[in-house]
């Protein structure tokens, strides 16, 4: 190239012809020479990160309420609370005449089901924890709007017996699946302070559970499906946290004495003391079955038995029992827990898939007992720490609950548990995601988190 050529480069040009020369002598000296492996006696091998598939951290408070507001700001904005006319979309608020057409305004969620019933528990718990209003005024909010409802419908039944309403599982519930975890949050919010004209439904629920509701003979809570004399596991949670919070609302013994012969006498049937879990269901006439096996994900028995003894009286009779069979359930959890910190759908099946519900509500349990003081902190809150930050990861941008498990029945096979679809509108993911966070965050507050070895360790402050 002749010197004129050169000198007419443009800088532009240039810098990219001296890059060009820079890369080459890199890769020159790079590929030059040989790389040292990485071995005991040049590297501290222990402190090598390994490549998580959960986030293996230890989350702030501020971290775990970002979470919370998500979920909340979704529920929010997804639950109205208005009587409707189907027909001409108006909203009623005269009840003193019979009208067929009347609906609660649907949003994405039933006010009236049982998740919901858990998910005001966890709004509650929700504002307790992180001392925002906003949890506790979504959970006084809708629970009012039930309760005036409802009083305002149980006058016009009087006048009018035959007349629709739209709040039947309110005013004749035919199922523990109305009645239970709903009046539970009743009683909850009642106990917290809410002024409103509560105690109407909370005695036609209690009067339903204690009174209305099949038992066996020897008084254990039961249904008559899929087969006669039949005890799902679910029914512990539909039954025994409001016996026990009516126990606490009303100071009478009665209420506890029957909550904690639920959980002893369901036990019995159905706690597997060689996993130290519970099967999903037992059926009188078939004691030998296959389906002791079952032990499903459901949340359910864990929840029951913490959310008893946080109520129950110290000296109650049967509190040391219920109180050895969670510590045995909370231990055989921890056998089974998966290493994404999730469990699995069938607990000791680890080809079935990760649910997430169960773990959110397992998170809760196990965070409660430990900041109770019923199990050991240092041996148990890592393991509820990996579950949350497990839990945290199905909570999408929009607020909604990814990788719940839908509604289930009871089945005699494997393949009716392996294939349960879910769903993001699974409504019961939400109310435990609150109470798993709201007891995350008390856990944070009161111990001391780090990590040793890389190990997530808890010690006290």
């Amino acid at each position: 190239m002749k010197m004129y050529q050169i000198l007419k480069l443009t800088t532009s040009t240039k810098k990219s012809s001296l890059l060009l020369l820079l890369f080459a002598l890199h890769s020159a000296l790079v590929f030059g020479q040989k790389k040292e492996p990485i071995t005991d006696s040049n590297t501290p091998l222990h402190m090598l990160q390994p490549e998580y598939p959960t986030p293996y951290v230890v989350p702030s408070s501020e971290e775990v309420e970002t979470v919370l507001n998500r979920v909340y700001k979704y529920l929010e904005a997804t639950t109205p609370t208005r009587v409707i006319d189907e027909k001409t979309g108006k909203e009623i608020t005269d009840f003193s005449q019979p009208n067929d057409n009347a609906i609660l305004e649907k949003g994405d969620y039933r006010l009236l089901s049982y998740e919901w019933g858990v998910t005001y528990a966890g709004m509650l718990a929700a504002g307790k924890a992180t001392g925002k209003s906003s949890y506790t005024e979504y959970a006084n909010n809708r629970i009012s709007f039930i309760a005036h409802t409802a009083n305002e419908y149980r006058k016009l039944k009087k006048k009018y017996p035959e007349a629709k309403t739209p709040l039947r599982q309110v005013l004749e519930p035919h199922a523990l699946d109305d009645a239970g975890a709903v009046c539970a949050a009743f009683i909850k919010v009642k106990r917290n302070g809410l002024k409103a004209d509560l105690q109407p439904v909370i005695d036609n629920y209690i009067d339903y559970i204690s009174n209305k509701q099949f038992r066996l003979e020897d008084g254990t809570l039961a249904r008559n499906r899929p087969l006669p004399n039949t005890l799902w596991l679910d029914d512990l949670f539909m039954s025994v946290p409001a016996l026990a919070q009516m126990g606490k609302l009303t100071g009478d013994n009665k209420y506890f004495d029957d909550a904690v012969k639920q959980v002893l006498q369901f036990s019995e049937r159905m706690f597997n003391e060689d996993k130290n879990l519970y099967m999903h269901g037992w059926v009188q006439e078939m004691e030998v079955h296959p389906q002791f096996h079952w032990a499903r994900a459901n949340g359910w028995a864990v929840m029951t038995k913490v959310e008893l003894l946080d109520v129950l009286p110290e000296d109650h009779p049967g509190r040391k029992k219920v109180l050895e069979l969670l510590k045995k359930h909370i231990y055989g959890l921890a056998s089974y827990q998966d290493g994404t910190g999730f469990w699995h759908q069938l607990l000791d099946r680890n080809d079935s898939y990760l649910e997430t519900s169960a773990t959110a509500i397992y998170t809760y349990a196990i965070a409660k007992a430990i900041n109770n003081g019923w199990v050991n902190k240092k041996a148990y809150a890592p393991m509820a720490l990996l579950a949350w930050n497990a839990v945290a990861t199905k909570v999408n941008e929009k607020g909604q609950v990814e990788g719940t498990c839908v509604g289930t029945g009871m089945g005699f096979d494997p393949a009716f548990y392996y294939h349960r679809p879910i769903n993001t509108y699974a409504a019961h993911g939400y109310g435990p995601v609150l109470l798993a966070g709201a007891e995350i965050i008390n856990l944070l507050k009161e111990a001391k988190a780090s990590q040793n070895d890389s190990a997530l360790i808890f010690s006290d402050k």
